[in-house]
């Protein structure tokens, strides 16, 4: 089904003011079958329908809904745990225990899994620590997990997964370990939940703790901004790292042309740490 350029933009528009995403070209052949189940639930043929309705000044607080519905059904919640794995194992072999020796006296840890979607990225994390629960032993653990979108947080908050879902980047012993089955599907354990919390954020905003975190994790999240919104993100993200902490971006990503504000880690692919920590290092040098 063809889309017009009019409520295409429309369409964009909507999507950048509540997100910051941008409804690239190479998107636009899934914006029909993305919002399918809307047209089914409110009987609309098309999007130009669609447009119609969300521009309804009659139609109040529903018009303000169906907008919402819109705006979840367009973001991209692919996700599962342990992704990227090569990536992943990185933060038990080398970035969390040189964290942990920077905070052995406060003997406080504090994540950030920002963009985190249905939650598997921050339960991945939740059972790294499980699973080395003797090193961790007298440490408090902070894991957040922030999403723009409230279905996702609400899926990441009840930690069920599907038999497919836990079966993404999961081995046998770990799912068994860590999973619980139930008549609603697998359920995370409470020893894994115990540490983690989630909210609803939109990661241009200013970032939801009073004070910054050892290790932001944002991984396959600014790739849908553009270059404009991409140097706020990395702004907003740069505030919410400790100077000594370090950024996890996704396999495919970069800081190198994009921002001033961090440098590549030293050998460790996709980490990333603040600017000013290395200009401090090397002035000490």
């Amino acid at each position: 089904m063809d889309i017009s350029e009019a409520s295409h933009q429309i369409i964009a528009d909507l999507l950048e003011a509540r997100t910051g995403q941008h409804l690239t070209e190479s998107r636009r052949w899934r914006v029909n079958s993305a919002l399918g189940g809307i047209f089914r639930e409110h009987g609309i043929s098309n999007i130009d329908q669609l447009v119609c309705l969300l521009a309804a000044p009659h139609r109040g607080p529903e018009s303000t809904d169906l907008s919402q519905d819109v705006v979840e059904a367009l973001l991209n919640n692919e996700t599962y745990f342990f992704r990227d794995k090569p990536t992943f194992d990185q933060l038990p072999g080398e970035i969390l225990p040189e964290i942990a020796h920077r905070r052995r006296d406060v003997r406080r840890l504090s994540i950030w899994s920002a963009g985190c979607s249905t939650g598997q990225e921050v339960y991945s994390l939740a059972m790294l620590f499980a699973e080395q629960a003797e090193r961790w032993h007298g440490w408090t653990i902070d894991i957040l997990g922030t999403d723009v979108s409230h279905r996702a947080i609400n899926a990441a908050r009840s930690g069920v997964y599907s038999q497919f879902e836990v079966q993404r980047g999961l081995g046998v012993t770990q799912m068994l370990r860590h999973f619980d089955e139930t008549p609603r599907g697998w359920q995370v354990r409470e020893d894994v939940r115990g540490t983690v919390r989630f909210n609803q954020h939109n990661m241009l905003s200013p970032y939801p703790a009073r004070i910054p975190f050892d290790l932001v994790l944002c991984r396959n999240v600014l790739l849908y901004f553009d270059r404009a919104t991409r140097i706020e993100a990395f702004n907003r993200l740069a505030s919410a790292v400790m100077p000594d902490g370090f950024l996890m971006l996704g396999a495919g990503e970069t800081t190198v042309g994009q921002t001033d504000r961090f440098v590549p880690a030293a050998r460790r692919a996709s980490f990333f740490e603040p600017a000013s920590q290395m200009a401090a290092i090397r002035k000490i040098a």
